[in-house]
């Protein structure tokens, strides 16, 4: 009698599990970067990219890194560092390095509102220095 209540319990948590973690996930909104060969970030369908997202918002930023005419000695190829727009501080969590192809990063948006800039942090190429773009954070 203990084995059968034992393993419906195990059977019935093992489901909920399942149902619930893939739930979690979904709520995460995907944000499409590209940051190009040119020392440029891009993002689909914008002349000038900018993100926007609420305060604590939950996001899984997809980036998709060309290389440039340069890059750094550990194979990065570009950086996407997110500073506060007021000071230049960096923004804990917030400080990727990028290397050829596709990656993804699970990140919650900062909970401060507020005007944001992503900066490249690697020397790219000569025109590294116009590699950035507005981040906003909204209530």
């Amino acid at each position: 009698m203990i084995r059968k209540t034992f393993g419906k319990s195990c059977a019935i948590v093992l489901t909920c599990v399942v149902l619930i973690v893939p739930v979690v996930r979904a709520q995460e909104r995907i944000i499409e970067v590209l940051a190009d060969k040119d020392s440029r970030y891009k993002i689909a369908g914008e002349r000038t990219p900018e993100i926007t997202v609420k305060a604590g918002e939950k996001v899984l930023l997809r980036i998709t890194a060309h290389k440039g005419k340069t890059w750094n000695r550990d194979g990065s190829i570009h950086g996407f560092s997110l500073l506060r727009a007021k000071d230049r501080s960096k923004v804990a969590g917030w400080d990727l390095l990028l290397t050829p192809g596709t990656q993804e990063f699970h990140l919650t948006a900062p909970t401060e509102v507020g005007e944001y800039v992503v900066v490249c942090t690697v020397i790219c190429s000569e025109d590294h220095e116009g590699m950035h773009m507005k981040f906003v954070v909204t209530q």
